[in-house]
């Protein structure tokens, strides 16, 4: 409801993806189209999972129940990151990678895989399009040179990519952190075309990706992009705080609406956009459950409704079940469900065309579409509450790539090379690319999500009101002569944070890391890791967000 209104309002439209998910997506999405890939259950049966830039028992718990009882029937585990997480903590293999390398190290080891003779070549003619291109970049890498690059030992790199050459089931799991990068989207297509280069899809092998694309959704039927009228602008959601800012806009920005947001705790840049938000000639709307430290900065706030007191359908990115949900207790106090604050502020607005008027059960209909085979005949707003609908295809097993579901890309075809990424978001876009880059600060930052919040949500609950640690290499700390436990400042020409210090090898030397999601008040200097990272350097597809590539330097506070 809230997307019709705004659309009829005429409103500037915004990018949203550029925040999260969109790099993943569209790396997906030009290499294999888009479709799912394998369910996350398909990990339980494999001979080997990798799990890739993934903090998979923190964000990715489906996932990770597979994972495990794959190793209690004798499956490898290998994990790819730059720490230590607490899925690492269980790999039989664990590679610590410096952030930002991950395309170097698959292309070196698509490179060995070559070397040894286990590529696919039957698949790769009949299936795979730009191999020959894809792989002259590839040869370049050996595997010295790619350890170099990652910092990490040779013997691990041959191991890897031994053990995937002979793994059977092999799954595959790339997960966010990847994306947040210059080179996100490089990194997710050079490690997602390493199944492709083996023949290892189907047959219990597969990549899990792309589960959103398993659902019937309908959005133009329930966003009603159509209301908008010509020529409205759209902005990328990372340029939000600049325009603010810095009025560079021709109609300048002079009203922000938030809801389902919290900008200046999750946004790049944050301090430019706490000075976007402040200005006094910018009238600003917020929805929420909580009062957090965006909504302090709005002239008018609209107490939320929980997902506890309204009914909803929930998809996935993460799975392949679709289920329903109804109000556990009526909304409190003056609380309402999003759809119908939209609803009424279309009623005041007197937008009076029917589709202001949906109900929210009709709404559920518009997002899903009822005449899918898979809802057998079951309007999407009257699914059993009782029980989750799990997206099959045609032939009613679960959906997996090479089995049911094939490349939905131009040419029907694994695309290593992508004419249709390039024609969207560049030149740089038509193959994997990489480069070093010189950097201003020695230390790479890098920020995984917390498991007391989902991004800044319930970051004012006792469990998070602590300043996240911020994680940093014995060595590191020696150089500094900084103590565990005690206060430190992190710092770049953008903002500086204040944070207690933990010396752990959780981290390589040169990388530190503090979870993501703290507010404000966490933080001494009233700032949080947000406002280390830069909004203007962008991922190589999708123009993403780039918060695991972010230098600071870090001194005694």
């Amino acid at each position: 409801m809230s997307l019709r209104f705004f659309h009829r309002l005429g409103a500037s439209q915004l990018y949203r993806r550029a925040l999260c998910g969109g790099v993943r997506s569209e790396a997906w999405a030009g290499t294999y189209g888009a479709v799912p890939g394998c369910p996350p259950e398909f990990a339980e049966n494999a001979e080997l999972n990798v799990v890739w830039g993934n903090n998979a028992t923190v964000s990715n718990v489906h996932l990770v129940r597979g994972i495990r009882r794959a190793k209690r029937r004798g499956g490898r585990l290998a994990v790819v990151d730059p720490l230590r997480t607490k899925i690492a903590e269980q790999a039989d293999l664990f590679l610590q990678i410096l952030p930002g390398t991950d395309t170097p190290l698959a292309w070196a080891m698509a490179a060995e895989l070559e070397r040894i003779g286990k590529l696919d070549q039957g698949f790769i003619a009949a299936h795979v399009l730009g191999f020959d291109e894809f792989m002259t970049r590839v040869r370049e890498w050996t595997i010295a040179r790619a350890a170099s690059v990652c910092g990490i030992p040779e013997s691990q790199i041959r191991t890897l990519a031994e053990w995937i050459a002979d793994a059977d089931p092999l799954i595959l799991a790339p997960g966010n952190g990847l994306e947040r990068g210059r080179h996100g989207g490089s990194a997710i297509r050079a490690i997602v075309a390493l199944p492709a280069l083996l023949g290892k899809l189907g047959r219990g092998n597969g990549i899990v990706l792309g589960a959103s694309n398993s659902f019937p959704k309908t959005p133009a039927k329930l966003q009603r992009p159509d209301l908008a009228p010509a020529g409205t602008r759209t902005l990328n959601i990372l340029d939000i705080g600049r325009h603010l800012a810095e009025d560079d806009l021709d109609p300048p920005l002079r009203a922000v609406f938030i809801y389902n947001h919290n900008p200046i705790v999750v946004h790049p840049d944050q301090n430019r956009m706490r000075r976007g938000l402040a200005r006094d000639d910018v009238f600003t709307v917020g929805i929420d459950v909580a009062m957090t430290e965006s909504l302090a900065h709005c002239d008018v706030v609209l107490p939320a409704a929980t997902h506890f007191e309204y009914a909803d359908l929930y998809p996935s990115y993460g799975h392949h079940w679709l289920q329903r949900a109804e109000p556990v207790i009526a909304p409190l106090g003056e609380s309402l469900p999003n759809t119908e604050i939209f609803r009424r502020l279309a009623a005041r607005f007197g937008f009076d065309e029917s589709c202001f008027k949906a109900s929210d059960a009709e709404l559920m209909d518009d997002a899903v579409d009822a005449a899918d085979p898979r809802l057998n005949g079951v309007r999407p707003s009257c699914l059993p509450i009782d029980r989750a609908l799990q997206m099959k295809g045609s032939d009613g097993k679960p959906l997996v790539l090479f089995e049911n579901v094939f490349p939905a890309t131009p040419s029907g075809k694994i695309e290593l090379k992508s004419e249709a990424l390039a024609a969207r978001w560049g030149k740089q876009a038509l193959l994997p690319g990489w480069e070093a880059s010189d950097a201003d600060y020695p230390l790479r930052l890098i920020s995984p999500a917390s498991d007391k919040r989902i991004s800044s949500t319930l970051g004012g609950l006792p469990g998070s009101r602590r300043a996240p640690p911020l994680l940093m290499h014995p060595e590191d700390a020696a150089r500094r002569k900084l103590v565990s436990g005690s206060e430190v400042r992190v710092w770049n020409e953008r903002g500086e944070v204040i944070l207690p210090l933990k010396l752990t090898d959780a981290v390589p030397p040169g990388v530190v890391a503090s979870e993501k999601g703290a507010w404000l008040a966490t933080s001494r200097t009233g700032q949080t890791i947000s406002a280390l990272v830069s909004a203007d350097m962008r991922a190589d597809v999708a123009e993403g967000a780039c918060f695991n590539d972010t230098r600071v330097e870090v001194s005694a506070g």
